[in-house]
């Protein structure tokens, strides 16, 4: 804690939420716009409802709790620790899995870390209960950032670990494997949510959290949303000094993305989770989702998102200066499953045609026009959301060639024209534009603009449209009077 302590008060930040305040997101998280999260851990054994299945199998009435009496046996013979040794993973390619998410357009990869349930998927001195010492036996974190950084990609790593403090509480109720002392380095304290946790568990979080960024350097730090509770402050103002002043000594920007009001506007990006915004946030965010729209670790029956649904999602979140985080779960042998392999080579398809209205874009004067009301905030994704083709969202893009416009449909265009209302001459956003292209079409395409709308005939195969915004002449200075 005192070499915490020190890092954490030399550096260009200081741990004071008015020092951390002063933080700016990095260029190359604004312009990397789609990262790829994984959850793959113990919870990968058993497959069953979701990743929570640690919690549930303990919640009495639950159908986790049913399911592993029934397959399983008594939580006394058979706990959530058992499910570890059948963690082997024999098929582990962390190789395999970078060159698939480099496919799929991903620039920057976030494993889970550890989990609520304990289970470090790195190497740590902090516990026994790690990927390196028991399961897989090897270190995940460390094995996978090797393969994404060969691949040109960035790392990062999220932290779940604060809600260890009340996750398997639920086995403190009935004869289980948790209330037996010889596991309570495993299965933690499992006290009451509604109690705050010590400075014992919060120092422990704490420290956690530094051997990550010290054996790592990972350059997105994800948290999810318990480290809001009123305890974690100051460990937090520590933690984010100790990040980013550790980050300056490697000569690397990096990022932490938090939910709700765990850290104050500007010391962090904040992060929403399965939601949207309804405009332009004024800083960089990030939504992370999933492909899977009830379970983030893979399970059988998993219900997935189509590729053109993620398409719109990811449009949608950049057209409002956001950055879309997108999760798969890979099973527990260490595949990758088919369909979601499927699904990110479809969403690398889009983008090897598209990207450059994603990658490197910032928001146009209006995010978007169309009559699909999106709801906003968290948890927005549980349906389909049915796009029309008069649904488009606005990106814009500068570089040696000029200042580029973008407009993207989020759903199938009638008839083959584009009418996009708010280039229309009468809405008086766009001005004079050279050069109008649909990317991966021909060379020419036919356009009328109106006063209403300006109206693109697509050609097969391409959708989205851009133009070159024509430089404005600036009146040369001479003498006199106006």
């Amino acid at each position: 804690m005192a070499r915490v302590r020190e890092v954490a008060t030399s550096g260009p930040y200081q741990p004071t939420w008015e020092s951390l305040q002063q933080y700016t997101a990095p260029r190359w998280y604004e312009d990397a716009k789609f990262g790829v999260f994984i959850h793959w851990g113990v919870y990968s054994v058993p497959a069953f409802g979701n990743e929570w299945y640690a919690r549930n199998m303990y919640k009495q009435g639950t159908k986790e709790f049913e399911h592993h009496v029934a397959t399983y046996g008594p939580h006394t013979e058979f706990g959530y620790k058992d499910f570890v040794e059948q963690f082997r993973a024999p098929q582990f390619d962390p190789a395999a899995w970078a060159a698939t998410f480099h496919r799929a357009g991903a620039q920057f990869v976030v494993p889970v870390a550890e989990h609520h349930d304990g289970f470090a998927m790195y190497a740590t001195e902090r516990s026994d209960w790690n990927a390196a010492v028991r399961g897989p036996g090897r270190d995940v974190v460390g094995e996978l950032g090797e393969a994404v950084r060969a691949s040109g990609m960035v790392l990062g790593a999220s932290s779940h670990r604060a809600e260890h403090w009340w996750f398997m509480n639920g086995g403190t109720e009935f004869d289980s494997d948790v209330r037996d002392p010889a596991n309570a380095a495993f299965y933690g304290p499992a006290l009451r949510q509604e109690t705050a946790p010590n400075e014992q568990f919060l120092e422990d979080w704490l420290l956690r959290t530094v051997e990550l960024i010290d054996r790592h350097r990972p350059q997105v730090l994800w948290f999810d949303w318990w480290i809001e509770t009123p305890a974690f402050a100051p460990y937090l103002k520590l933690l984010a000094a100790y990040y980013y002043n550790s980050a300056a000594r490697w000569g690397r920007e990096v990022v932490i993305n938090y939910k709700w009001q765990a850290y104050p506007d500007g010391a962090a990006v904040y992060d929403v989770e399965r939601g949207a915004l309804q405009g332009i946030h004024p800083r960089v965010w990030q939504n992370d989702t999933s492909v899977g729209r009830t379970s983030w670790s893979w399970v059988p029956d998993q219900q997935y998102k189509t590729v053109g649904e993620l398409v719109a999602e990811l449009v949608d979140v950049v057209a409002k200066n956001g950055v879309l985080l997108l999760n798969v779960g890979p099973k527990a042998d260490g595949t990758l499953a088919p369909e979601e392999v499927e699904i990110l080579h479809g969403i690398g398809d889009w983008l090897t045609v598209n990207g450059q209205a994603i990658y490197g874009s910032r928001p146009w004067t209006i995010p978007g026009e169309g009559p699909t009301r999106l709801a906003a905030g968290s948890f927005v994704d549980a349906t389909a959301r049915e796009y029309t083709g008069r649904d488009v969202r606005f990106t814009t893009r500068t570089d040696s060639a000029g200042t580029h416009l973008y407009a993207i449909p989020l759903g199938p265009v009638d008839g083959g024209v584009l009418r996009i209302r708010s280039w229309g001459t009468g809405a008086g956003l766009l001005g004079d534009y050279d050069d109008l292209t649909v990317l991966g079409g021909p060379g020419e395409v036919s356009a009328r603009r109106t006063d209403e709308a300006l109206e693109v005939d697509l050609p097969a195969g391409g959708s989205v449209v851009r133009v070159t915004l024509r430089p404005q002449e600036v009146q040369k200075a001479h003498d006199g009077l106006n």
